[in-house]
This record gives structure tokens, C-alpha cells and sequence, in this order.
């Protein structure tokens, strides 16, 4: 059992964000879904029957989403990373999760979704790029992203070889 599982606050969209989300993600699914009741309701105000909270996996990362109204709003104090093995698996995440988002908060390989969720789509290979220990390489890979709204793997492959 994981110890740590990032719950996402929705106003009343989780079941929806969620199905989403299981049918991009390979791998992925709804692992429960648990329902308001008349308990709380002066408190909480939902009615009893909607949806409370989703139980879903991303690749078996296992995440929570509450439907807990409109409070709380998502902002890019947090994210959540994709790291991709090629530029067509960087595409694919791309293009899936910025379809209905805000075309404004594209840069550097960021994205915000439909839901206002925060994502980072990346090659896992820029790790190795910025921890390069020649700081001219990594420098030119930096260079290269600040440019960028998605990551384009050639593109910072000939940044890195100069």
C-alpha cells in the first residue's frame, strides 16, 4: 500500500476529471467511488447521492479526487510530472492533456488541463541534460526549454550537443 497519495480538490467535477484522466493514462483506473449522504449536509451542502470522492490509478500511482466545491482552485504550486521516453510519447501527453486547457500556461513543458490540474510533459532524457557536469551543455539545454511551450526532444538534443 502506498503511503502517500495526492488527493485533487474539485468543485463537482472528480468523477468526471478522473474518468478522464484513467482514459489517458495506460494502465489506469477507477478504484472507488464514494457518495455524499445526509450527514454533514449543513456543513458540506452537497446533496446526498453526488459523488464525494474518487478513487482512481495513473499508471498504479494511486490518487484521491474530492469533490469538495468551489473553495479551493488549483494553481501551479503543484504538478505533476510525465517524464516521456520519446517525442512521440511527449505528443500523445501533450496533446491529451491540453485539450480544453489554457493555451496561456504552456511554457517550458507546462501545461494546465481542463480542470486547471498543472502538468509537466518532459523527455526523461533532460535530466541527464541538466545534470550534465559540463555546465556549458546543460546551459545550452536550459537555453533551449526557456523557448519552449512543449518540449521538442531534437530540439534539445542538439542544444545538448552543441
Amino acid at each position: 500500500m502506498q503511503k502517500i497519495t495526492p488527493c485533487l480538490w474539485f468543485d463537482n467535477q472528480a468523477e468526471e476529471a478522473a474518468r478522464y484522466y484513467v482514459g489517458i493514462f495506460k494502465n489506469s483506473r477507477i478504484t472507488e467511488i464514494s457518495h455524499y449522504t445526509e450527514a454533514g449536509k449543513e456543513t458540506h451542502g452537497q446533496p446526498a447521492g453526488s459523488v464525494l470522492a474518487v478513487g482512481f490509478e495513473l499508471n498504479g500511482q494511486p490518487f484521491a479526487a474530492l469533490n469538495g466545491g468551489p473553495l479551493f482552485k488549483f494553481n501551479e504550486a503543484l504538478s505533476l510530472q510525465v517524464p516521456c521516453d520519446t517525442q512521440e510519447e511527449i505528443d500523445y501527453y501533450w496533446d491529451k492533456l491540453c485539450n480544453g486547457g489554457d493555451p496561456a500556461a504552456q511554457v517550458c513543458g507546462w501545461l494546465k488541463d481542463k480542470y486547471g490540474v498543472s502538468w509537466q510533459v518532459f523527455p526523461q532524457e533532460v535530466q541527464k541534460m541538466l545534470l550534465d557536469p559540463d555546465r556549458e551543455k546543460a546551459g545550452r539545454v536550459m537555453t533551449a526549454i526557456m523557448t519552449m511551450k512543449k518540449m521538442e526532444l531534437a530540439a534539445l538534443r542538439k542544444a545538448y550537443n552543441g
